[in-house]
């Protein structure tokens, strides 16, 4: 069982009882992930420090039994469900964002594609009802109500309409530009548009989404499911689906539940909010980096692109640093950030954010919704710590914030209760992530489809959002 969920979280045909985790090129989050569905699975709770130093199925295996065993409710379908859908945590913090800071399109994902074959546009309004038919949560429209904010599930909606426009083939950027950048309605429309725009010979299709309804992983399985109901559209039949083991609705109301449990001091929140609580005490209220401008009163979401990359054997190196001190690339790159933004004068204690996927549980694996966390990472770069040092006490600093990444961002914040600034994100302001894999990619049967690159890049959220992208057998 070991061997079959090491290879799964790394994608690999098979493992070995011998084979090493982070050899194989597991990471610090392949890691998390490992440990969540070790909870899914076996109802074991593996501490991430547990599982860096037995890296082999045959090594974990010996020490399991010592591990404790799991206290969260089961995630499953609710029947029945409440009056009153709860919102997830996620969800509130976007739809707080959005209210606060007039937030616009800062949070819209847009995929653009040139396509070459020509768009049925009646079969793609149908496949998209068919997609939103089988995922809730890309009906759903968040309200005001019970004292906050509730989500209302509609019924389905048959067919999406999809816009079509022609125009000069000098006007093609504007227009794509246009509709991504155009704001949703949270509380009155789909989290869901597409458009197709057209210019002589030329087609480009324009999907845009609400990050209220997804995250990056869900891209792949809306893809899926798009390309299958497209499929099925143009035979002249619908897709039959097979039923989603639970829906995001079911998701927000086990985090409810998982929250309500706070007040259990042996609980998982309230385990979790104690040690945020004692290692973001004395938190830098701000990161001071070198800007060019002052803070705006409101944030205006502008922002731009800057990419730079290293050669292989650059890249062999920074791993090799990584595997010799136990740590991953991510947290080489937070040491290396930490050491030049200290340097550059935000001072000896460097907090940043990252993400995490919250899918714990397999089945979420194929259902739409919004279920990252952010997670703070706290460096101490004071006393003039050698680069080895300094590895060595990010990797133990953020070894623990991923064992307790089940406090939601947005809980803990108000629970925490930071001096809140509207221009200005509370606890983090930079980002650093770690991107592995190729990004979901959109393909539709009879089509050749060919991703438009930048559309809807020029967004900033954070001060500063750094992302570092493993890309094998392109040189670095």
């Amino acid at each position: 069982m070991l061997c079959r969920l090491f290879a799964e979280v790394l994608g690999l045909p098979e493992v070995g009882p011998g084979d090493g985790f982070f050899d194989l090129g597991g990471h610090s989050l392949l890691a998390v992930r490992l440990t969540l569905r070790l909870r899914a699975v076996l109802g074991v709770d593996v501490a991430l420090h547990t599982l860096f130093e037995h890296a082999t199925p045959a090594a974990l295996d010996r020490v399991l039994d010592s591990e404790a065993r799991t206290g969260r409710p089961p995630l499953r379908p609710y029947a029945p469900r409440p009056d009153v859908l709860p919102v997830s945590s996620g969800q509130r913090q976007l739809w707080l964002t959005d209210l606060v800071t007039g937030a616009g399109a800062a949070y819209n994902l847009s995929t653009v594609v040139r396509v070459v074959g020509g768009v049925d546009v009646g079969v793609l309004a149908g496949a998209l009802g068919d997609v939103v038919g089988r995922h809730e949560v890309l009906r759903t429209v968040l309200v005001e109500g019970g004292g906050g904010v509730v989500q209302v599930v509609l019924p389905p909606v048959g067919a999406v309409r999809v816009g079509v426009c022609e125009v000069g083939a000098d006007r093609v950027d504007a227009v794509v530009a246009s509709l991504c950048g155009r704001r949703f309605d949270l509380s009155g429309e789909l989290p869901l548009r597409a458009d197709v725009v057209r210019a002589g010979g030329e087609e480009v299709l324009v999907l845009v989404l609400h990050h209220v309804a997804v995250d990056g992983w869900s891209m792949g399985p809306f893809f899926a499911d798009l390309e299958r109901a497209y499929g099925a559209r143009a035979k002249g039949g619908v897709v039959a689906w097979e039923p989603l083991p639970v829906q995001y609705a079911d998701y927000a109301l086990w985090q409810q539940e998982l929250l309500g449990a706070g007040g259990d001091p042996g609980g998982v929140v309230s385990q979790g909010l104690a040690y945020w609580e004692g290692v973001l005490e004395g938190l830098p209220q701000e990161l001071e980096l070198p800007v060019d401008r002052p803070r705006p009163v409101r944030p205006s979401y502008r922002g731009g692109v800057v990419r730079a990359g290293v050669g292989a054997g650059v890249h062999r190196a920074l791993v090799g640093v990584a595997r010799g001190a136990g740590a991953s690339v991510l947290m080489v790159a937070q040491a290396a950030l930490a050491v030049a933004w200290s340097r550059s004068g935000a001072g000896v204690d460097v907090p940043v954010g990252t993400v995490v996927a919250g899918r714990g549980d397999e089945v979420l694996d194929e259902v739409v919704g919004f279920f990252v966390n952010t997670l703070v990472l706290r460096t101490d770069v004071s006393g003039d710590p050698s680069f080895g040092e300094l590895l060595e006490r990010v990797r133990e600093a953020d070894l623990g914030a991923f064992a307790h990444q089940e406090v939601p961002f947005e809980y803990l914040v108000r629970e925490l209760n930071p001096d809140r600034v509207v221009g200005r994100h509370p606890l983090v302001q930079t980002m650093l992530s770690m991107d592995t894999e190729s990004p979901a990619a959109l393909s539709l049967p009879g089509l050749r489809c060919t991703p438009v690159e930048g559309a809807g890049e020029r967004v900033a959220k954070f001060d500063l959002d750094v992302t570092v992208r493993e890309l094998p057998g392109q040189g670095g």
